[in-house]
């Protein structure tokens, strides 16, 4: 039985998500705002967070943040505002996933089946070392001579896929469709501000070896240390 935690300010939409999933044989907590659902999440193992954006107070991205210093399992992001900047938003805070309203219970469902089965399908960890730097796939982790810094999904994504490839450039729009896997679409800006955010961790995780460099007008490249 997974357990899932339902985070939205909206009871008649907590009601009938509790009951359709309890009918699928989940064990569901509820919280109407983001200090429950953190105090829950702290408190009890769950499988997953299915968690409303458009919340009074504190919104679904800052919880989504905090949610991410205490726990790694999948968050599934509901919001009536479904265009692709909003999307990559929640992505960006550090959602696994985002559903737009209105929306079908049994799509919910295989969502979050599917997002819960891949978060604990074993991986063989493959370690990507570029000097001191360690890229690591299977624990999803970053490190440099020993220490480590935190990633949300979107970014790491986006700095492994680059890894895998040293050397080699990529553009925007090959960026978006190989970690997005969706067309591009005024995503730009979004794109830069990720990559923005990747580099300045990296930065601060290995001051001075600039691992990722900006090709004027063509994209990003990893930069591999010559041995």
């Amino acid at each position: 039985m997974y357990r899932v935690l339902l985070v939205d300010d909206d009871p008649h939409i907590q009601a009938a998500n509790e009951a359709f999933l309890q009918r699928q044989g989940y064990q569901v907590y509820r919280a109407d705002n983001g200090t429950d659902a953190l105090a829950l999440a702290s408190t009890a193992s769950m499988d997953a967070i299915i968690l409303d954006v458009d919340m009074p107070g504190t919104d679904g991205l800052s919880v989504c943040r905090r949610l991410r210093e205490i726990t790694q399992v999948p968050i599934l992001f509901l919001s009536a505002y479904a265009k692709t900047d909003d999307r990559i938003r929640g992505l960006m805070a550090g959602g696994d996933d985002y559903l737009g309203k209105p929306y079908s219970l049994v799509e919910l469902e295989l969502r979050l089946r599917r997002r819960i089965q891949q978060h604990y399908q074993f991986v063989p960890s493959e370690v990507l070392r570029f000097g001191a730097l360690e890229i690591d796939t299977g624990l999803r982790e970053v490190r440099y001579n020993g220490e480590t810094a935190a990633f949300t999904t979107l970014e790491f994504d986006l700095l492994s896929f680059l890894a895998h490839n040293p050397g080699q450039v990529f553009s925007y729009e090959q960026l978006y469709n190989g970690v997005w896997r969706s067309p591009i679409n005024q995503g730009l800006h979004n794109i830069q501000v990720c990559m923005a955010r990747v580099r300045q961790k990296l930065d601060q995780l290995c001051p001075g070896a600039h691992y990722i460099e900006t090709v004027r007008r063509k994209g990003y490249r990893f930069r591999a240390p010559i041995e």
